[in-house]
């Protein structure tokens, strides 16, 4: 392993749980780990366990009624509101405690690449990108990407670089951040216009004293491995080399598969891996290898996000997997007893090539109209030549 990775790992995350047959159910969290240790990614690795997020750390993002809120719920006899006890975030038992604790967790993450035990760290419990300083939203009660991140400024860090590769918008963060020059915020998502929560454009670009920092990449449903590859690398490197982080987090939400309920992408499992290496050597080439690799988004429970997340652990640590790699009989037997009538793989690859054709220039597609679009907005905000194709 050329680089150590603290993975930040403890069964008690899986108490953030939001009941019933919500989407975000924590069986993806606990057969992702059970398969990772199957495949002896984690052999010799000890899991940091996590500490809760105090409520000076949740106040650097939240505000302090929203924090009362979120404590009084469970007991509240009336509508609390602030975006809480709706569909996509119903009220659970301790659920201030099992937020704090997954924000908790990205922070100790952060912690441990920051101190120096570690030049990467993953939590994959994390990843919480759409809650707002006031409001819960889209399965997210605390903001865990942000706190993390707003924990590195306070401790004296200048550049933060976040990139969030989930099929939905980075809202909360993007949100967050979008008048701090210090953080450039990058999110290639699914075009708002065709799914929630409906932002996103390439014309979101910083706020006043931030113009450029915030940069979206707003993708056709449909984008397979090769185009969401390829309006990858014609925008995000260009950036990061020129904002050149000290650190990068990344929130690695699996639901750009062909096979997420929730959404319209299609990329493979393949495709997702091959993301993932590209994480990795970003954040060699302009961030000194310091990364902060957090979870997110993910809905087929037990087919996609087991698999793809063992790629990202495997890819945190060095210890790349073949994709032809078989499941392990054991682990396979126990995902089919949870999984009920849901037919599973039986190997780490979908089958795809995720091989691209790098951007030319030329738009001959929706894909490259988003591209164009992206690098119009961003790059002259950075002193650089959307017309420049060169990486």
């Amino acid at each position: 392993m050329g680089n150590q990775c603290a993975v930040v790992w403890d069964e008690s995350v899986l108490g953030y749980d939001l009941g019933g047959e919500h989407p975000l159910h924590p069986i993806r969290l606990d057969l992702t780990m059970r398969l990772a240790r199957s495949l002896g990614v984690l052999d010799g690795v000890t899991p940091v366990p996590p500490r809760p997020a105090t409520d000076e750390e949740l106040l650097r993002v939240h505000r302090p009624d929203y924090l009362a809120a979120v404590r009084a719920a469970p007991t509240a006899a009336w509508d609390i509101g602030y975006g809480l006890g709706t569909e996509d975030n119903p009220i659970f038992d301790r659920m201030h405690e099992a937020s704090a604790l997954v924000a908790g967790a990205s922070i100790t993450a952060a912690e441990q690449v920051l101190s120096g035990k570690a030049d990467r760290a993953v939590n994959l419990a994390g990843g919480l990108h759409h809650a707002m300083p006031e409001r819960a939203a889209g399965f997210c009660v605390y903001n865990d990407c942000a706190v993390a991140i707003a924990w590195l400024l306070d401790q004296g860090v200048e550049r933060v670089a976040y990139v969030d590769v989930d099929v939905h918008h980075g809202d909360g963060v993007q949100k967050t951040f979008y008048d701090d020059p210090r953080v450039l915020t990058v999110s290639l998502h699914q075009h708002p216009i065709t799914l929630w929560p409906g932002t996103g454009f390439a014309t979101e670009t910083g706020g006043p004293g931030a113009e450029g920092t915030a940069v979206n990449v707003a993708l056709p449903p449909g984008t397979g491995d090769a185009d969401w590859l390829r309006a990858f690398h014609a925008v995000v490197p260009s950036l990061l080399d020129e904002f050149r982080p000290q650190v990068l987090v990344t929130q690695a939400g699996a639901d750009a598969h062909r096979e997420d309920p929730l959404a319209d992408l299609a990329m493979s499992v393949d495709g997702q891996r091959e993301s993932y290496r590209a994480l990795r050597d970003l954040a060699e080439r302009c961030a000194g290898g310091k990364w902060v690799a957090l979870g997110g988004g993910g809905y087929a429970l037990h087919r996609v996000v087991p698999r793809s997340w063992t790629h990202l652990l495997a890819t945190a640590l060095d210890r790349d997997l073949d994709p032809a790699t078989a499941l392990p009989p054991e682990w396979l037997a126990h995902a089919l007893r949870v999984a009920g009538n849901v037919p599973l793989p039986t190997s780490l690859t979908d089958g795809e090539d995720p091989t691209f054709v790098p951007w030319t220039g030329v738009t001959e597609s929706t894909v490259d109209t988003a591209i164009r679009d992206a690098r119009h907005a961003l790059f002259p905000l950075h002193g650089l030549d959307p017309a420049d194709v060169r990486d």
